[in-house]
């Protein structure tokens, strides 16, 4: 039995290790006297790996980020396998590349842990890769499906973010607008996907997959730490979010069952926004890149649009 000296030294020990357990993880503080926040932990709240089941590091915010991670590596062995970016996207990746680059600025900002290193770099360089493979076999891109016009989602998101930002300092503006860039992102591969019709590839729809479920994971993830942190809240998060989810829901009820409650619509507003670029593009420069990109394709986009509109859209 322990005596008196030797309990008061294990009771001793037994509270700084308590301490230790319930003293908060540190602050990085900056210089103007306010903490800084990490980008990724904006999503989730702070790392704590010793306190693995804290409400911010949860079991669907794993799985969300190693479907992305599988998502980019599918994305890459079908390129790589194929030879070719058929069936994908150019304008997906670019918004992607530059979600990436905007949100993850502060890798240069403060120390970090390697979790969150990793994958940040790792986005930023395979998004980076992908587009250099684009260019590499640029001739099986196929652009007339790839009709999505970027400047529609890029510009009334660069003015949420300047309207919905917390803060004005340049970081944190760029971190609002890859929270909004990346809610429509994939909004180009549903539009290359609904205007392609023909699934050629079942890497490529794998990918589209695993890039929607990682958002429904993070969605899920943002439930639970409603339900357990009532004062949590993260509009700009939660309004990309579901964007994507309610697109990506409706991309699988195509994908399926044939049918779909956004494709006419998306695909009429698409070919729409596209004929206003023409004529605006045209009466301030002459020419039409569009116009000269159908010609060079041997017309085969104006006769798609023709038969397009002289059939019923069937599976609205």
């Amino acid at each position: 039995q322990a005596g008196p000296s030797e309990k008061r030294t294990w009771q001793s020990l037994g509270n700084t290790l308590a301490g230790r357990q319930r003293r908060p993880p540190r602050k990085v503080i900056m210089s103007d006297g306010a903490p800084k926040v990490d980008s990724m932990d904006k999503l989730h709240g702070k790392s704590n790996f010793v306190n693995f089941a804290a409400y911010s590091w949860n079991i669907f915010r794993y799985i969300g980020d190693y479907l992305h991670l599988g998502g980019i590596i599918t994305l890459l062995v079908t390129i790589l396998k194929n030879q070719s970016v058929a069936g994908i996207s150019r304008t997906t990746q670019i918004l992607y590349c530059m979600v990436f680059c905007t949100r993850y600025l502060d890798l240069f900002d403060h120390t970090q842990s390697f979790y969150l290193v990793f994958f940040k770099l790792t986005y930023i360089s395979t998004s980076i890769i992908v587009l250099v493979l684009f260019h590499k076999f640029d001739k099986t891109y196929e652009r007339r499906h790839d009709t999505c016009n970027m400047t529609v989602i890029i510009g009334p998101c660069a003015l949420a973010a300047l309207l919905l930002t917390n803060d004005y300092s340049m970081m944190e503006v760029l971190w609002t607008f890859s929270e909004f860039i990346e809610g429509f992102a994939m909004v180009p591969q549903y539009i290359f996907c609904y205007r392609e019709k023909v699934n050629k590839d079942v890497g490529t729809s794998l990918y589209v997959v695993m890039l929607g479920g990682y958002r429904v994971f993070y969605a899920l993830n943002w439930i639970y730490k409603k339900i357990n942190m009532p004062r949590y809240s993260d509009i700009q998060s939660w309004i990309g979010g579901l964007v994507e989810i309610m697109f990506f829901m409706d991309f699988l009820n195509y994908r399926f069952t044939g049918n779909s409650v956004l494709r006419s619509m998306v695909l009429k507003v698409d070919t729409k926004i596209n004929e206003v670029a023409d004529q605006v593009e045209l009466k301030l420069t002459g020419t039409s890149s569009r116009t000269e990109r159908i010609e060079t394709e041997g017309g085969e986009m104006r006769r798609r649009r023709k038969q397009d509109e002289e059939r019923p859209m069937e599976d609205v």
